[in-house]
């Protein structure tokens, strides 16, 4: 008898490695389904043929089906996420002229997010001109740590700045066009800039703000609920392959299937920056071990507390009232519940909370797990703020004054 057969749309991103291995690596047959994969151009195409069931799953960015639950996108289609495909994978990236100028303030080139705010921070306020950054979609991560960089750095950005949305593939070009001044994107596209184009990488996701989410992998809630078989099998193909990346005995064979047309089309050796770490800025190459975190630390675990800092994000730049209602609304995106469910049968440590307190923890430390023992990465925010998901309004409203 065939096997299901799941569509799944994806961006070119190293993002998608988690689906692109679990189909190349036949770990998705081994878990009961076939997965065809389509690349997309935009993350406008994979929310809308998401939400008119052209796929059955999708990559898609993690504020993305908050977003729909909230009434925020055209076809506002309820959505889960019940598993997520790393943490870290975003850089912020500049032209070699910003980058200068940037220099000459006194940005260090180590890619640490606080000095490079600053830095950047003296050359806005100093330019007449009003500089272009680049986001890959407004409910993005990438809108989001920007914007909280930018902010926490002294600068505003709805007033200082303007900020544009373009395609993940299509910002290094731009950059290097003049277009744009800088842009927000995973890789492989940052590295892409630096080799091709001249950009400078300013400083790092995992450096705004240690260990956190980007991407994940989405469904309507109404297939969910009809297929829960087939949700918990792609869980369960999703934890196995971020399991076999994260080994970097395997990071070469993964380089080099991501790097193929199908799915990144770009050098093998660009691609692989990202999986080991090692970072080239144009400034400094740089050895950053949780540049990219595929599967350690509960990195596939879709903790409601994430759902719901992104959804203090949105709130705080305007783009949904405040309610309990909302936070609720967030909050219950995020499927812990199926994700500890579905890895039942592996036998596998899981966290036992739901929730956590983001930006406290400077080193890795245990959580409590349900079957085993967990550790966890280091959290914290570059300016030092605390999330406490238990008081989302207050920290709303500090970030409001600050």
């Amino acid at each position: 008898m065939s096997l299901p057969h799941l569509t799944a749309g994806f961006l070119p991103l190293l993002d998608s490695a988690l689906l692109v291995l679990a189909h190349e690596l036949g770990i998705a047959e081994e878990e009961g389904f076939t997965l065809g994969l389509t690349r997309e151009s935009s993350w406008a195409n994979i929310r809308d043929r998401t939400a008119l069931g052209h796929f059955d799953i999708a990559l898609v960015l993690a504020p993305m089906p908050i977003a729909a639950n909230l009434g925020l996108t055209p076809i506002a289609t309820p959505m889960i996420a019940p598993v997520m495909t790393g943490l870290g994978n975003n850089a912020i990236t500049v032209s070699a002229d910003l980058w200068s100028k940037m220099a000459d303030a006194g940005a260090p080139g180590d890619l640490a997010a606080g000095p490079a705010g600053k830095a950047l921070a003296q050359v806005i306020h100093s330019t007449p001109r009003k500089l272009r950054l680049a986001v890959v979609h407004q409910t993005s991560s990438h809108n989001y740590e920007l914007r909280y960089w930018l902010a926490a750095s002294g600068i505003d950005p709805d007033r200082d700045v303007e900020i544009v949305v373009l395609p993940p593939p299509l910002l290094p070009e731009a950059l290097g066009a003049g277009g744009l001044d800088g842009y927000c994107v995973g890789e492989p596209w940052n590295s892409v800039g630096v080799a091709n184009f001249g950009a400078r990488i300013a400083t790092t996701k995992s450096s705004i703000w240690q260990w956190s989410p980007d991407k994940a992998v989405g469904m309507r809630s109404d297939w969910a609920e009809q297929n829960p078989d087939l949700v918990a099998a792609t869980i369960r193909a999703v934890y196995r392959a971020g399991q076999w990346c994260q080994d970097s005995a395997n990071h070469r064979r993964a380089a080099e299937i991501m790097a193929g047309p199908a799915y990144l089309n770009q050098p093998m050796e660009i691609v692989a920056r990202a999986l080991t770490g090692q970072i080239d800025g144009g400034v400094q190459q740089l050895s950053i071990p949780d540049f990219y975190v595929p599967h350690a630390g509960a990195a596939n675990f879709p903790w409601k507390s994430h759902a719901l800092w992104y959804y203090s994000q949105m709130v705080r730049w305007g783009e949904v009232g405040f309610s309990a209602a909302n936070a609720a609304k967030a909050a219950a995106t995020f499927r812990p519940d199926l994700y500890r469910a579905a890895l039942a049968p592996l036998g596998v440590a899981v966290p036992a909370q739901d929730l956590r307190i983001d930006g406290a923890q400077a080193d890795k430390h245990a959580t409590p797990a349900i079957g085993g023992t967990l550790e966890l990465g280091p959290n914290r925010f570059f300016d030092g703020q605390i999330f406490d998901p238990s008081a989302v309004e207050s920290y709303i409203r500090s970030q409001a004054t600050s």
